[in-house]
């Protein structure tokens, strides 16, 4: 490895290490509901307007109707967050990530979520599967959403060759 190459490792290592230490972060989103819960209808809308009046309803929500609900959109949030989580940790260890995709399920039983359970495949240069694994656990406690998650959370990793 040459001193260029070990200058930009330690160089990238301590972006992460800093990018991981934000002290405070604030986002809002916005709903709008008018009418009846069965016969009304909402619109959400987050800061960063990547959804902008989105459609959500009774029929979204509980049957098959068009638009979003928010249980999809915690589902959504626990699998973003915890792929970056574990993007962190693998990237400040150095590893090359080809690619990571993760799929959350929320259970709602009762009028709570009880589970939240993401399923995971990454491609990962260099990494053994129990190193691997260790970095899995390591984002499901850590990352913000299954902090903030009152539920059961479990994840099945796969690691492609």
């Amino acid at each position: 490895m040459s001193f260029y190459e070990i200058e930009n490792e330690i160089s990238i290592k301590h972006q992460f290490k800093n990018h991981l230490k934000i002290k405070s972060m604030k986002r809002n989103a916005t709903a709008v509901w008018k009418g009846s819960v069965k016969e009304g209808n909402g619109q959400l809308t987050t800061q960063s307007t990547t959804l902008n009046n989105t459609q959500y309803s009774f029929k979204s929500r509980f049957e098959e109707g068009v638009g979003t609900n928010p249980e999809e959109l915690i589902a959504a949030a626990h699998a973003g967050c915890f792929t970056m989580q574990l993007s962190a940790y693998l990237s400040e260890e150095g590893f090359q990530i080809e690619n990571i995709e993760s799929k959350c399920v929320i259970d709602l039983i009762d009028g709570a979520i009880v589970t939240s359970h993401i399923t995971i495949s990454a491609k990962i240069k260099d990494i053994t599967d129990e190193v691997f694994q260790q970095h899995v656990t390591k984002a499901e406690k850590n990352c913000p959403i299954s902090k903030l998650l009152n539920a059961a959370i479990s994840t099945d990793a796969t690691l492609i060759a």
